[in-house]
């Protein structure tokens, strides 16, 4: 039979097709990312078997393997031992050949071994899913077959690539080369579109890296994270459970003197706080002196400003000398990038107790707003609002 049992049109078949991929791009998101590997909501064992009958039926997917390689991604992100950088790999690599590389490190068991912790190891995933991960595949491909009849291979051929080239491809590689950020995160995620729909929220991916174990991808008001809308909808019909969101930003009305619950609510939103410190003090005062400076010098001033604002940029010889002959050119500059350097210290310094980590911040906004420079002391006011939100 051409048009195999159910003799569907055209039309209905590609609304098919991609119905189908969508439970499978949901599958991804909700029970490998945001359940499995971050922890950020507790499944019914009734949806999470499943999602992982689903994976293993379209994708062949092994949950511990992607797991550990998208655990062992965020723990060496953007470095040599990062599997899927397109730092390290280059964004053709990664953009059309990244299921090869998740396969390469599939093969690394210690990779498996020190990351993969946590993950289903039943029977059914010892003797089944596991053992013989391409049987669903294959089961699907009769399926697609006796009720598409010979579109059923179109159809399968679709499902096949929609995860390699939609996950592997485009969320590891575009997702970390280009896009927006909302957050100052120490590698170069970013966000592809603020509506999560394609990729069940997968694209919103600064935000999945500024805070991993977050059950919500979404973080303003504008942005849609799609599975999200699901995990709401199992919570409400007690099939999901969630554990972890992003913290909430809450601001006193007026600055304060620095207390312990200031210093907690810097350093929770410590990668939107950098950002902030980029749109409110770094590209104001940079448009200042670069409308200031003489001709000759701008062109210096607007090459710096991707290494005074974005974080975790490996800077070279030639970009270390860019940066220091435009600090030369601008004492106001030279204060603001040595405060950026300073308020992290807060963070950094892991071994203080916050009495030392109240102190430190309380001089650090004193600083900034002695220093005459408008931007940075309205920041530190700002900084002084920041509190903890109601239980």
């Amino acid at each position: 039979m051409i048009d195999g049992l159910l003799n569907i049109p055209g039309w209905g078949l590609i609304a098919i097709t991609l119905g189908l991929t969508h439970v499978t791009i949901a599958s991804v998101t909700i029970f490998l990312h945001r359940h499995q590997a971050h922890r950020a909501l507790n499944l019914h064992p009734v949806v999470s078997h499943f999602f992982r009958f689903w994976l293993w039926l379209t994708t062949g997917i092994v949950t511990k393997e992607w797991v550990s390689i998208h655990r062992k991604h965020h723990a060496h992100c953007e470095s040599p031992q990062d599997p899927h950088s397109p730092r390290v790999f280059g964004i053709r690599k990664v953009l059309w050949e990244g299921a090869e590389l998740y396969r390469a490190e599939a093969r690394h068991v210690e990779t498996l071994d020190h990351y993969g912790y946590g993950t289903p190891n039943d029977w059914i995933e010892r003797n089944l899913y596991s053992r013989y991960r391409g049987g669903g595949v294959a089961l699907l491909f009769v399926i697609d077959v006796v009720l598409f009849g010979l579109y059923g291979i179109t159809v399968w051929a679709v499902q096949m690539l929609w995860i390699p080239f939609w996950a592997a491809g485009v969320i590891n590689g575009l997702g970390h080369y280009r896009g927006y950020r909302n957050f100052e995160t120490p590698d170069a995620s970013t966000n592809l579109f603020p509506l999560g729909l394609l990729i069940g929220g997968e694209e919103l991916h600064n935000n999945h890296h500024a805070y991993p174990a977050s059950a919500r991808l979404a973080h303003r008001w504008w942005e849609l994270d799609i599975g999200w809308v699901y995990i709401r909808l199992l919570q409400r019909f007690r099939l999901a459970e969630i554990r972890r969101t992003a913290p909430r930003i809450r601001l006193e009305r007026a600055p304060k003197p620095i207390n312990p619950a200031t210093v907690q609510a810097v350093m929770r939103n410590r990668h939107h706080v950098l950002a902030l410190y980029g749109r409110r003090v770094v590209l104001p005062v940079l448009r200042h002196e670069w409308k200031a400076a003489p001709s000759a010098h701008r062109p210096l001033l607007h090459k710096v400003k991707t290494l005074l604002v974005r974080e975790g940029v490996e800077l070279d010889e030639a970009a270390c000398q860019t940066l220091k002959q435009a600090l030369n050119l601008s004492r106001t500059l030279e204060t603001i990038y040595r405060s950026k350097h300073d308020l992290k210290q807060l963070w950094i310094r892991s071994a203080s107790h916050y009495e030392a980590r109240v102190q430190l911040l309380e001089n650090w906004c004193r600083q900034a707003e002695d220093t005459g420079i408008e931007a940075l002391g309205d920041f530190a006011r700002l900084l002084r609002r920041y509190t903890l939100p109601r239980a």
